[in-house]
């Protein structure tokens, strides 16, 4: 048996999430839909997801009102349908009666047989971008760290520390809202595969700093 691999180290400003139970993630108010399920990893405990009904509702946007961030999240996917928005944050107004907001910040994947290849997407006032390069694919079935970054000017998407494609964009800051976890916010494109922790950065992290897989 190989050795279980060091936890990363926080960086002083950032937050993380573990999904190491079903309740109180990153200590806000967490829903569970379906019956996801907690896991072994070779990273402590994980929550599974069967890509059907599973999801969380986190009561919180952990980017909100950051001008550049990095999003970091370490996964296992394993197969399933070819689209699934797994990680989805969402701004959300709390004045009673406001329409649905549109601003929001994913991670998704597009499986293809035995492989998949990351998306990520960011839409606001102003801006409305996706990295996807489906000729960069990855076995399922492993653990990734994938990330997704703003340095005031250039978004970038990550696997394992490698940059998968970038562009500039106008981001603006997002505001308050929730976080769904296993699928989009409107209960569709579910993900099968688990998910382990979650970091959120005030900064654009270098590729150097950012996290890898071990396993």
């Amino acid at each position: 048996m190989g050795r279980r691999p060091k936890p990363p180290k926080d960086a002083p400003d950032q937050t993380r999430w573990t999904f190491d139970r079903l309740s109180d993630i990153g200590g806000a108010r967490t829903a569970v839909e379906g019956a996801p399920r907690l896991i072994d990893s070779p990273y402590g405990k994980a929550v599974q997801f069967d890509g059907v009904d599973d999801r969380l509702l986190i009561d919180r946007h952990p980017l909100a009102g950051m001008g550049q961030f990095t999003f970091e999240a370490l996964f296992r996917p394993d197969g399933g349908v070819f689209a699934q928005r797994w990680f989805h944050l969402n701004e959300e107004d709390p004045t009673p009666g406001a329409p649905p907001s549109v601003t929001r910040m994913l991670f998704e994947i597009r499986v293809t047989g035995q492989a998949w290849a990351l998306d990520t997407f960011t839409t606001g006032p102003g801006y409305k971008h996706t990295l996807l390069f489906q000729d960069k694919l990855f076995p399922v079935g492993k653990w990734y760290w994938v990330a997704q970054s703003y340095d005031g000017k250039t978004y970038r998407a990550f696997v394992d520390g490698q940059l998968q494609g970038e562009a500039e964009i106008a981001f603006k800051p997002q505001g308050q809202g929730r976080s769904s976890v296993g699928a989009r916010m409107n209960k569709v494109d579910y993900f099968k595969g688990a998910i382990r922790e979650a970091r959120f950065t005030p900064r654009a992290l270098t590729p150097e700093a950012l996290l890898r897989a071990s396993v």
